[in-house]
């Protein structure tokens, strides 16, 4: 008979590992690599990720819920897609949000965090410099997490951390434009500098601009 302390591991045991494959595939949802409206099986996932069938389901019915993914009965999930009112909605609220997170950071920002942000435009410079687009991506989400987590505010972090706009981001690109976008790499020196000069104002004018400007350039219809 196994022990309630023997019980208690194996719960935490499986608490983490449902934590972990919850993590990594919603940051594969969230990096983009899946196209829309892609079937993904149970069986697959399971084998990818090297756990049960049941913590597996157990996942996918959370990032169901979440809206990372659509249920069909008997047929597995399939990544989301938006409506065009939909992913508005989306993009919308993303650029509330975030600006208003760059106006903390601007207030609430330590030294090392500035650092940091400094750190990431130059490694977007020096990508964008080599024409590396996967690498100065990466250092995009890199600098918009980090002015996230500069702002020291957990309720705006939450609500912004609920938003699916990656997923519309992918849904949505316009393929055929220029990657990254004309004037983007100035509009994150804006932003640094509202942060960098404590001015809450600029931060805030300069995200929203940002935002709203990757907005326009998908193609809502």
């Amino acid at each position: 008979m196994q022990s309630n302390n023997g019980i208690t591991h194996d719960t935490r045991a499986s608490e983490t590992r449902h934590s972990q494959v919850y993590d990594e595939l919603r940051s594969l949802l969230l990096s983009g690599s899946i196209e829309p409206n892609t079937r993904l099986t149970e069986a697959d996932l399971t084998r990818m990720c090297n756990v049960s069938r049941g913590t597996m389901r157990a996942v996918l019915v959370r990032l169901a819920h979440e809206g990372y993914l659509t249920s069909e009965v008997n047929r597995g999930v399939r990544t989301r897609i938006f409506s065009p009112e939909e992913a508005k909605d989306i993009l919308e609220a993303r650029e509330t949000l975030e600006s208003a997170l760059a106006g903390k950071a601007a207030e609430r920002a330590t030294e090392d965090e500035i650092r940091e942000l400094r750190a990431t435009l130059e490694a977007m410079a020096d990508a964008r410099a080599r024409n590396d687009q996967a690498a100065y991506s990466q250092g995009n989400r890199r600098f918009h997490q980090q002015v996230k987590a500069a702002a020291h505010q957990a309720t705006l972090a939450r609500a912004y951390d609920t938003l699916l706009y990656p997923l519309v981001m992918r849904q949505y690109r316009n393929v055929s434009a220029q990657h990254p976008r004309t004037g983007s790499f100035e509009e994150h020196q804006t932003i640094l500098l509202g942060i960098v000069t404590r001015n809450p104002e600029a931060a805030t004018a300069a995200m929203r601009h940002h935002v709203a400007t990757a907005r326009h350039a998908l193609v809502l219809g």
